[in-house]
C-alpha cells in the first residue's frame, strides 16, 4: 500500500501557524450548498496551496514574520486580516462583523488627514469593513490593532473585493489625483457613494466624468473642501454672504502657512501646492464673493526646499486676484511656518472688515516659546469631523453634496491658471477662457488717405464693420 495522502487537518495538526477554515458555497445549476475546507495561515489571513514546499516557503517569507511580529506586539490573538483573494475568490474569508452603521470602505491612506482616521474611530454612525492599501505599516500607524480587529485589509490588487460587498455603502478614496479617478468611477458603478478625500482628478474632463458618473448612477460624489465646514468660515460667510453685514467687499487676504510641513514626495503626488493646498483658499474665496472665477490673476512661488527645486515645484506661493465685481484678492500659502500653524483670513468691505485669526484648541496665542501649540490637524479638525459627516448625510440621501460639479471645475480651474502664471512669469487672463476660443489682438491702423481705420489682417471682419459703422457706405 501506498502512503496516506495528508488531509488538510494534518497540515495544521504539523505546523501551529496554520488552521482549517470551512465555507458554505452556492452550487451548481439549483443552487445547493455545499461546503468547502481551505488551508490558511492565521497570521496572514491568506489561503495555502496544499504543497509543503509552498507553505514552508510563505512560513519563512518576511511578509509572514512582519504579521506575526505586529500581531505579538500588541497582544492580539486575532488576524490582521490582510488577505490576498487572487487566489481564494471562492474562500476568501468574510469580514467581522462590526456593531451597526453605514459600511464604508477606505481606499489608500498615504494622502489621507489624520483628522479623517479620527473621525472614523469616534463617529458611531459607520463601520469601517475595508482598508485597501498596500502597506501595512501605514494601516498599523494610522488606526491601531484594536480598531482593526473587525477590518479586512486588502491589498489594491484585490479592491473588487470590497467593491463587490453589498454591506459597503460608501468608498472614502484617499489615492493621489493621478489615481483616484478611476477607483471614483469604479465605486460609483458598483452601487457606492464616494467621499474624495483630495481631487478626484487634477484634469478638468476627467473630473468632469467622475461627476457625470455620479449623476449617471445615483450616487453622491463628496470632494475633500473641509475649509467650507469650519464653524469660523462658516460664520464669516453668513455675515458676508447672507446678511451683507460688510456691503460690498472691495478686497480679501487669504493666509494659510502649514505645520507640519508635508513631505515633498506626498506634496508632489497630491499634484504640488496650487493643488494640495492653494486651491482650498480659492474654493473658500470664491464661496465667499459668490463668483466662481477671477477675471485676472498672477502668481509668484519659489522652492526654498532644495528637494522640491529639483522636482519643479514650489513651496511658498502669492496668489494675486481680480474678480468681476472689481474685488481684489491675495493668497499666500507656504508649507514654511515654525512652532504652530498659521491660518489667517481678512475681509473688507464697504462697511467694514472681518477677520479670522489663528486659532488653537486651547485659545491662546504664543509668545516667545518653542512649544507648538496648534497643528494643521487640530485647527481643522471640527471641519474635518463635518465634512465627514456631511458625507454620511449624503449616503442617507438626507442632503446633496455640498460641492457641486461646476464649483470643483472652477476651483481647479482657476488653481490651474494660477500654476501656468507661476510658471510663465506672468498674469493669466481667465475671461478669454471662458470663451474657448482664442483672442486676436486687433492693430487699429491709421489709412494715409481716408478718414476711418482699417484692422491688421486677421482680424474679425464684424468688429471692423462695427467699429467703422458712422465712415463706411451703406450697401
Amino acid at each position: 500500500m501506498g502512503r496516506k495522502k495528508k488531509t488538510l487537518h494534518d497540515y495544521a495538526a504539523e505546523f501551529s501557524e496554520l488552521a482549517v477554515r470551512r465555507h458554505l458555497l452556492q452550487r451548481g445549476a439549483a443552487g445547493e450548498p455545499a461546503v468547502v475546507e481551505t488551508l490558511y495561515c492565521t497570521s496572514c489571513q491568506l489561503p495555502m496551496r496544499v504543497r509543503r514546499d509552498r507553505i514552508l516557503e510563505h512560513l519563512s517569507s518576511g511578509r509572514h514574520y512582519r504579521n506575526r511580529r505586529l500581531l505579538r506586539q500588541h497582544g492580539l490573538r486575532g488576524p490582521l486580516l490582510l488577505t490576498s483573494a487572487p487566489e481564494a475568490s471562492d474562500s476568501a474569508a468574510p469580514a467581522l462583523q462590526h456593531s451597526g452603521g453605514i459600511g464604508l470602505a477606505l481606499f489608500s491612506i498615504g494622502l489621507a488627514n489624520k483628522a479623517l482616521f479620527q473621525s472614523l474611530l469616534e463617529e458611531n454612525g459607520c463601520c469601517l469593513l475595508y482598508v485597501v492599501e498596500d502597506q501595512l505599516e501605514e494601516v498599523q500607524r494610522a488606526f491601531g490593532a484594536e480598531f482593526l480587529g473587525g477590518t479586512r485589509v486588502l491589498r489594491q490588487q484585490d479592491a473588487d473585493v470590497a467593491l463587490s460587498d453589498q454591506r459597503v455603502s460608501g468608498a472614502i478614496i484617499c489615492s493621489p489625483p493621478e489615481e483616484a479617478s478611476k477607483i471614483v468611477i469604479d465605486a460609483l458603478r458598483a452601487g457606492k457613494g464616494v467621499f474624495c478625500e483630495g481631487l478626484p482628478s487634477l484634469d478638468r474632463q476627467t473630473a468632469a466624468a467622475c461627476f457625470d458618473e455620479a449623476d449617471r448612477c445615483g450616487r453622491p460624489l463628496v470632494c475633500g473642501f473641509y475649509k467650507r465646514f469650519d464653524p469660523a468660515l462658516q460664520f464669516l460667510r453668513r455675515k458676508v454672504r447672507d446678511s451683507r453685514a460688510l456691503g460690498r467687499i472691495h478686497r480679501v487676504a487669504a493666509v494659510s502657512s502649514a505645520y507640519p510641513a508635508a513631505s515633498p514626495r506626498l506634496l508632489r503626488a497630491a499634484g504640488g501646492i496650487f493643488y494640495n493646498a492653494a486651491v482650498h483658499d480659492i474654493d473658500i474665496v470664491s464661496l465667499l464673493l459668490g463668483e466662481s472665477a477671477p477675471d485676472t490673476i498672477f502668481s509668484l512661488g519659489h522652492a526654498f526646499c532644495a528637494d522640491l527645486a529639483q522636482l519643479k515645484d514650489a513651496d511658498t506661493v502669492a496668489i494675486s486676484m481680480k474678480f468681476p465685481s472689481g474685488a481684489i484678492v491675495t493668497v499666500d500659502v507656504s508649507q514654511h511656518c515654525t512652532k504652530t500653524c498659521d491660518h489667517r483670513l481678512e475681509v473688507r468691505g464697504s462697511q467694514g472688515t472681518l477677520r479670522v485669526n489663528n486659532q488653537n484648541p486651547l485659545g491662546i496665542t504664543e509668545h516667545g516659546t518653542s512649544v507648538s501649540l496648534c497643528s494643521q490637524t487640530d485647527r481643522y479638525r471640527d471641519a474635518h469631523r463635518e465634512l465627514f459627516r456631511h458625507f454620511l448625510r449624503t449616503l442617507k440621501g438626507a442632503e446633496p453634496p455640498a460641492v457641486t460639479k461646476e464649483q470643483f471645475l472652477c476651483a481647479i480651474r482657476v488653481a490651474a491658471a494660477a500654476q501656468q502664471s507661476w510658471r510663465s512669469g506672468s498674469a493669466v487672463d481667465l475671461r478669454s477662457e471662458a470663451t474657448d476660443a482664442p483672442v486676436i489682438k486687433t492693430e487699429i491702423m491709421r489709412c494715409s488717405c481716408c478718414r476711418h481705420r482699417r484692422s491688421s489682417p486677421g482680424s474679425s471682419r464684424t468688429s471692423f464693420i462695427e467699429e467703422n459703422k458712422d465712415v463706411l457706405p451703406t450697401e
